[in-house]
């Protein structure tokens, strides 16, 4: 199983491309739990709703690797919920660190809020690119300091998504290259 995570700030079009990779590749996508959480709950959410929030994160996570697929699409992982539980709290429940790390993840692309209009959907809160560009920031920095393989992505849509077939094919090779994709078959 080839376990890819897009990664990032809000509005960097995390959910539209997992979603474009998925139909390209094969495979499952597995979206942000976080966001049925909102709906459900209907208010805000404070530092005691994160172990929920990530136990369900974890959850639908769980759910697609048992099903074994080729390629795992991963809208988002703990990643975003400890670094938005930093933000908004203040702090963050210790074993979330330790249970990002405790999973294998192939390939993280790392979407930049740059080239890419903020979209309000009423669950966004950043609509300062220097809020996102600092998020981008600490998301890089976790990657860097916990050696985690990553692509940077930027630019447009259409140049997010080809510099996404590129880091594909150039982390698993060439048999994962789609045709007419550069170094596709």
């Amino acid at each position: 199983m080839n376990i890819v995570v897009l990664t990032g700030p809000e509005s960097a079009g995390k959910s539209t491309l997992a979603k474009r990779l998925q139909r390209a590749y094969g495979g499952l996508c597995c979206g942000e739990y976080v966001r049925a959480f909102i709906e459900l709950h209907q208010r805000e959410t404070t530092l005691a709703d994160i172990p929920a929030i990530a136990r369900g994160q974890l959850a639908l996570e769980d759910q697609a690797r048992a099903t074994d697929p080729q390629w795992l699409w991963l809208d988002t992982h703990l990643l975003s919920n400890i670094l938005w539980s930093e933000r908004l709290f203040g702090s963050c429940p210790a074993w979330l660190q330790e249970a990002l790390l405790e999973r294998r993840y192939d390939l993280h692309l790392l979407l930049s809020p740059d080239g890419v209009p903020w979209i309000a959907d009423g669950q966004r809160c950043q609509p300062d690119v220097a809020d996102r560009r600092a998020f981008f920031e600490a998301c890089r920095r976790w990657l860097d300091h916990n050696n985690q393989p990553y692509s940077v992505l930027t630019g447009d849509w259409a140049t997010r998504e080809a510099q996404a077939h590129t880091a594909i094919a150039r982390f698993f090779g060439a048999s994962a290259c789609l045709p007419g994709v550069a170094g596709g078959r």
